[in-house]
């Protein structure tokens, strides 16, 4: 935790294994094909449930500097199929944007590759990379959206729920493609009237119409990785939250989580179909 409080950057060079089969806690949003990559280990932002705090003992990031073997990697696979690609599982890179440009080397990227498209998972509000990119189909910007009173009691370092709306209708109206994701929703006292306010006050900023898709999910993480998460914050309220394991997966339990999940969705039906939103099942 120290570490985050006083981030350092290590460069380093990316070997062995540069691209990774997708996750089963993770979503794949219907795509047969679906990898994820680090282009940077660890994030800018300090959020109590991030798995990243199970998976690297460190809180220093690390940018590996030969992002163009990740590239040619990426062109193997795709000789072989089409490939759906997660960008940002493991940082911000959005965030980080202003310093590293790796956003606009991955967007630039798949402009070149039409079989390919990659997301980026954020909770930035920076809006300035946007004014020289292109957009593209088949890049997706992927704005995690939470309550602010668990963006501020837990998201901590992170832009608030309405400076992300705002850039996000910035985005928008440039064209380029955006997912909404209530993914992890959070269990806390009187998390209904919560999320309630938060997505209809979403849905009031930004039109439904003009968003690509939505994902819903509660918290989950490994077994594994939450032993480390509860060393390091033995006193967050939400990780020492008693779950259920369920084949090494700690959640809310099937009652809990469906409980949540149908909630969210029965609200977010309201405005987007069926077939725009993505659910992960407990």
């Amino acid at each position: 935790m120290l570490q985050k409080q006083s981030p350092s950057l290590i460069l380093a060079k990316k070997q062995n294994n540069l691209l990774y089969e997708g996750a089963p806690v993770c979503q794949n949003f219907g795509n047969k094909h679906f990898y994820y990559t680090s282009s940077v280990m660890n994030c800018v932002y300090d959020c109590e449930y991030c798995y990243l705090q199970g998976m690297y003992p460190s809180g220093y990031q690390v940018i590996f500097v030969n992002l163009e073997d990740i590239f040619q990697e990426v062109e193997l696979l795709l000789e072989k199929h089409p490939v759906y690609l997660c960008v940002s599982y493991d940082t911000d890179l959005l965030a980080m944007e202003n310093v590293l440009g790796y956003v606009k080397e991955w967007s630039e990227f798949t402009l070149k590759h039409p079989d390919l498209t990659i997301e980026i998972r954020t909770k930035s509000a920076n809006r300035s990379p946007f004014n020289k990119l292109i957009p593209n189909e088949n890049t997706i910007f992927a704005w995690t959206l939470s309550p602010q009173g668990i963006a501020e009691g837990f998201e901590h370092n992170t832009p608030s729920f309405m400076q992300r709306l705002s850039c996000i209708q910035e985005v928008i109206q440039k064209g380029f493609p955006v997912r909404l994701c209530f993914d992890p929703v959070i269990y806390t006292e009187h998390w209904k009237k919560l999320y309630c306010e938060m997505i209809e006050t979403t849905f009031f900023m930004i039109p439904g119409s003009r968003i690509k898709d939505v994902s819903i999910g509660v918290f989950r993480v490994s077994r594994d990785y939450m032993k480390q998460m509860r060393k390091q914050r033995p006193d967050s309220l939400i990780i020492q939250y008693p779950f259920e394991n369920e084949n090494g997966v700690f959640h809310y339990g099937q009652k809990r989580s469906k409980e949540m999940i149908n909630f969210i969705y029965e609200k977010i039906n309201r405005i987007i179909p069926e077939y725009r939103i993505f659910v992960w099942e407990v």
